[in-house]
């Protein structure tokens, strides 16, 4: 088969791979709060973004790359590309430090950032290119979104990916947790990293009713800035596990779960509120308020930023269960 016939074959793959994916984020009604994004992930090819990527084999890792002499390894690369799960793209030290998120979770964070058009939109965590691409899509003008990441080989890489899908957002490099000031005001920003807090330099960026969407503990928590120092929101009912934001400082270690039952240990949701309380409860008095509470979803559970503190609460932000974030 000759090279053009090879191209023409992967092209028709991508385009029929591309549409099983939307119809399974369809069904799984990850966008029924705001369909418009269905056409922008029909529009938008994931393969352009990911050149390559790493699947986990036995002692490490297997780098499958679109550019492979092997068309058989080609097209399992194209296919790999469109199955509706996380792709790892890029290591360091065999560590994972970038990724392209599970498409149907970044479909329904889009649905629920609530974006409307004219909206300024700030992306924290370039990743490879692919969110900033449907925001770009959705709002038909690339000079309303913004994305920034720390690391300069990420962020070049997303803007040749971008230009090469035909979208030109603004793609900056630097320190997600300090915003990007030189191009706010924003309405909504949409963190595809997880922090530990609120970072204190996003809500002046902010206009007034602006929509903060960002992963953090193993959820997702969305936010409404009332004005330059106070915001406030619940998480949504999703499990969320993202890379940590680069330059957020590291991980605190986790406390004995000595005296906590095993079932509690393993369940989703408990491990959810350690990592929501973790520095303020032990998990011994986490695990008694959970059982007290009768195992709560994340719905429950809320942040509040006022302009000189941050808390996580549970049910009411002013209620008997409130804790400190870490900054």
């Amino acid at each position: 088969m000759g090279a053009h016939a090879l191209d023409k074959k992967l092209d028709d793959l991508a385009a029929a791979a591309r549409a099983a994916l939307v119809r399974e984020i369809d069904e799984s009604g990850a966008w029924d709060a705001d369909p418009v994004w269905r056409e922008a992930f029909q529009a938008v090819p994931r393969h352009l973004f990911v050149p390559y990527y790493y699947v986990g084999v036995v002692g490490g890792y297997e780098r499958l790359w679109g550019e492979s002499p092997d068309p058989r390894t080609r097209e399992r690369w194209l296919r790999g590309v469109y199955t509706d799960t996380p792709l790892a793209t890029r290591l360091r030290d065999g560590e994972l430090v970038s990724s392209s998120s599970q498409p149907s979770l970044m479909a329904m964070m889009l649905a629920d950032l609530r974006v409307a058009d004219g909206d300024r939109v700030l992306e924290i965590g370039a990743g490879t290119g692919y969110n900033a691409a449907l925001l770009a899509h959705r709002l038909g003008d690339d000079n309303l979104v913004t994305t920034v990441d720390l690391e300069p080989e990420i962020t070049e890489a997303a803007r040749q990916h971008l230009a090469v899908a035909g979208y030109r957002p603004v793609v900056v490099t630097g320190d997600g947790a300090r915003g990007v000031p030189e191009r706010a005001p924003f309405d909504r920003i949409i963190a595809t990293c997880t922090l530990p807090s609120i970072p204190p330099a996003w809500l002046p960026q902010c206009r007034p009713g602006a929509r903060i969407l960002t992963p953090l503990a193993t959820g997702l928590v969305a936010l409404t800035v009332t004005d330059a120092g106070q915001a406030e929101g619940r998480f949504l009912h999703t499990p969320a596990y993202f890379v940590p934001l680069r330059g957020g400082g590291p991980e605190p270690e986790q406390a004995p779960l000595g005296g906590v039952p095993r079932p509690a240990r393993d369940h989703e949701l408990f491990r959810f509120l350690l990592a929501l309380t973790r520095g303020s409860l032990d998990p011994q008095e986490a695990y008694a308020l959970w059982e007290r509470e009768g195992q709560p979803h994340r719905e429950r559970y809320g942040i509040t930023v006022s302009s000189d503190r941050e808390w996580a609460w549970l049910d009411d932000p002013e209620g008997p269960y409130a804790w400190p974030l870490r900054s």
